[in-house]
């Protein structure tokens, strides 16, 4: 028995809700469901992550769904790294009989509530980030593509092409918060935030929610969409990686995250190549994540990303379309729980306007620095 990720379900994305967290998790774990043609009832296992108490547990989302019991719960201490994580965990728990259908949710009032890039972040190595006036996140991931770019011989354009590229996307997603067409003059334009990022290297904080829900192949098939296959996923964290979230001082190599230390079990796990691999939705807190992950997996060669992405590569049109939803860039932070959703959707066949024509094998991933998961989702074959 195998798993597949059946549905779909998203709340509006906003800058100010007006609802609590768990009704916006309750309403796209329904509408997940609903998507799939399932009966609630049958829904077995649930599974969440919360930054810094930003989000509601499992269990009180089994509450408000009435669901009749769990063989499978999950509340994470994760951020960004935990959407793919989560998914292979529920395909895990199906594949080995511990659950039938599971429901994997991001739920948070992420512009009106408690805003990650206003965050902040405890741990043990808070007593010396803070006096120096290293205190967001934002600058975390900043010296990290500092250094990538500088280290690869990149530079802003390569940056800005990615920005650029999804926001194309972004203006055909109706759900997605930033939809103004962007050139690179505006975006060069603009002024540093922290070097090298513009405000359009920087996700776009929003309220809402997205949900998948995950059960076996063989009840996929005989429910509403054509199912996306869990072919593989991986989870790493790489040598010395940090005493809390801002802590990345003995990272050996700051050109290189925790794609490149999973690709070779995510690819062998599947019976893939980075070369089978048609669509990708590379997690994009910041635009030099979408860099490092397209070279970590061995989608592109070493130091070439940003070439990759100016040549058009990533676009309905090129090889490898790549955030066809727009990305956390443009659509909306949900810490990625929407950028394994658009995998789904574009498996299935469900892109709409943004569908790239080949989309059989679908590479996805959770996560910017030391540590992040990844999924290959495939269709029925």
């Amino acid at each position: 028995m195998r798993a597949a990720v059946a549905g779909v379900g998203y709340t509006a994305f906003s800058r100010d809700s007006g609802r609590s967290v768990l009704s916006l998790a309750t309403e796209a774990c329904r509408r997940a469901v609903d998507d799939a043609g399932l009966d609630v009832a049958a829904v077995d296992g649930i599974a969440s992550f919360r930054v810094m108490d930003d989000s509601v547990p499992a269990q009180a989302v089994a509450t408000t769904l009435a669901l009749p019991g769990l063989r499978f719960s999950v509340d994470a201490d994760m951020g960004g790294q935990a959407p793919c994580y989560l998914v292979w965990l529920a395909a895990m728990a199906v594949e080995t009989g511990r659950a039938r259908n599971v429901l994997v949710y991001r739920a948070l009032n992420g512009r009106s509530g408690a805003r990650v890039g206003t965050m902040r972040f405890g741990g043990m190595g808070a007593q010396f980030r803070y006096p120096i006036g290293y205190d967001a996140y934002m600058m975390y991931v900043a010296m990290w593509a500092q250094r990538f770019v500088y280290e690869t011989g990149q530079g802003e354009e390569d940056l800005a092409a990615v920005a650029v590229a999804q926001r194309a996307y972004a203006v055909d997603n109706d759900r997605a918060v930033r939809r103004r067409p962007l050139t690179l003059q505006d975006y060069l334009a603009a002024p540093h935030v922290v070097h090298p990022f513009r405000a359009d290297d920087c996700t776009v904080e929003v309220d809402g929610a997205c949900a998948v829900l995950v059960t076996s192949l063989e009840q996929a098939r005989d429910l509403r969409h054509p199912p996306a296959v869990v072919a593989s996923g991986a989870y790493r964290a790489g040598p010395r990686p940090g005493l809390d979230i801002g802590d990345h001082a003995l990272w050996d190599d700051y050109t290189r995250n925790y794609t490149s230390h999973l690709r070779d079990d995510l690819f062998g796990a599947a019976g893939l190549t980075p070369g089978d691999v048609q669509v990708a939705q590379i997690y994009d807190c910041f635009t030099s994540t979408v860099l490092i992950g397209l070279e970590g997996l061995g989608l592109c060669e070493r130091g070439g990303s940003g070439a990759f992405v100016r040549s058009g590569a990533t676009t309905l049109a090129g090889r490898l379309p790549t955030n066809t939803h727009g990305g956390l860039l443009s659509e909306g932070y949900l810490h990625g729980m929407n950028t394994v959703g658009e995998a789904v959707l574009q498996v299935q066949g469900r892109g709409g306007s943004r569908q790239a024509a080949r989309h059989e094998v679908a590479a996805v991933t959770s996560g910017a620095l030391m540590d992040g998961s990844a999924l290959i989702l495939t269709a029925d074959r």
